[in-house]
């Protein structure tokens, strides 16, 4: 089915009161997001689903594709242990299927797609114990590429990818060596190894986009929420990270989506970030103006930090809509009144590469 789109409301609110709200800005799709959602064939299948990014993401998608009236199946696979998102996106018209991506019996009973979303990954608890962040890693996208051949992939990667570069530099750029410290980002290469491999390899050939987030930020949680936590406790706020790049998760969503206008073999890297550095103590300070507290900061600012730069980004998909001061300022009103948090701290100020 095909129609004309229906009016969007961009206008971006002051405040952001309730979690309905927040849900409603975050799966909201722009027109550009309309209009490409039209090039992406359905079904659309995302890996997966059921964490932080998933089920927003796969709400836009089809809101967008809603708005375009294009027929577009979008279906959402993950474990689901968390019932809720599985429910609310069922309540939206979204098709959720439970399977384990480390099964390939249940990749199987999976619809044939030509465009995924791969969105499984494991970060914490590696310091402790790597093995299952290794498993998952790598064997998930083992598995995907050969259920998935030919199909495009926009995979979810991370800056961590990345060592820590100087701050005065703009931060790192996709041609960059990845040399990380820790296990979770070298594990995070060998993802990126496997997608390339895939993308590459003549029996398989899946045009992919390597996605390098950092950092995605909901008002449920993220770097500022992080700071704006501790700055309300009067908590220590380290500043020895003393920069970081953040991302509005509605923007990065959005931006994913518009990839597999971009996907390709050999596979695409890309930062996927917000244009601006911005200074740990300065984020403290200003929270601090906002909830009426004094930041108690720790430590001394060192040199280098995690920090992307996302100006092939820019140039192909455009700024993002939401400004970092725009993000303050909802962070900060989401604190003070005390809006829900996942309780998933960042853990952006890691030199060492632990988490």
């Amino acid at each position: 089915m095909t129609g004309p789109m229906s009016s969007i409301s961009h206008d971006l609110p002051e405040r952001i009161e309730t979690n309905e709200q927040l849900e409603d800005v975050l799966t909201t799709p722009t027109e550009t997001l309309v209009d490409a959602i039209t090039r992406i064939q359905s079904p659309l299948v995302i890996l997966g689903a059921g964490g932080k990014m998933g089920p927003t993401l796969a709400v836009l998608a089809k809101r967008a594709a809603d708005h375009a009236g294009h027929d577009l199946e979008v279906v959402a696979a993950s474990r689901f242990r968390n019932l809720e998102a599985r429910h609310w996106l069922d309540s939206r018209g979204v098709v959720t299927r439970v399977v384990d991506a480390f099964d390939p019996a249940e990749l199987s009973q999976l619809p044939d797609s030509s465009n995924v979303v791969y969105l499984v990954g494991m970060k914490f608890g590696t310091a402790t114990d790597p093995v299952p962040t290794w498993i998952t890693n790598t064997l998930g996208p083992i598995l995907t590429s050969q259920r998935y051949p030919g199909s495009k992939v926009v995979a979810l990667s991370t800056g961590n990818v990345y060592a820590l570069s100087d701050a005065s530099s703009g931060g790192s750029v996709e041609s960059d060596p990845l040399t990380p410290l820790g296990e979770y980002a070298n594990a995070a290469v060998a993802r990126e190894r496997i997608f390339q491999h895939y993308a590459s390899d003549p029996k398989h050939s899946n045009p992919t986009v390597l996605v390098r987030l950092n950092y995605a930020h909901d008002l449920q949680y993220g770097v500022l929420s992080d700071i704006a936590d501790k700055v309300q406790r009067e908590q220590p706020v380290s500043v020895a990270m003393a920069c970081f790049n953040a991302i509005w998760q509605g923007d990065a969503n959005e931006i994913i989506l518009r990839c597999f206008d971009f996907c390709r073999s050999p596979a695409m890297a890309l930062n996927v970030t917000g244009p601006d550095v911005y200074r740990v103590r300065d984020a403290a300070l200003r929270l601090g103006q906002m909830l009426d507290r004094q930041p108690l900061l720790t430590d001394q600012e060192q040199t280098t930090a995690l920090l992307s730069d996302s100006q092939r980004m820019i140039d192909l998909l455009g700024r993002p809509r939401v400004s970092m001061d725009q993000l303050t300022q909802w962070v900060a009103h989401w604190t003070r009144i005390g809006g829900a948090t996942l309780g998933k701290p960042t853990h952006f100020e890691s030199r060492d590469g632990r988490f």
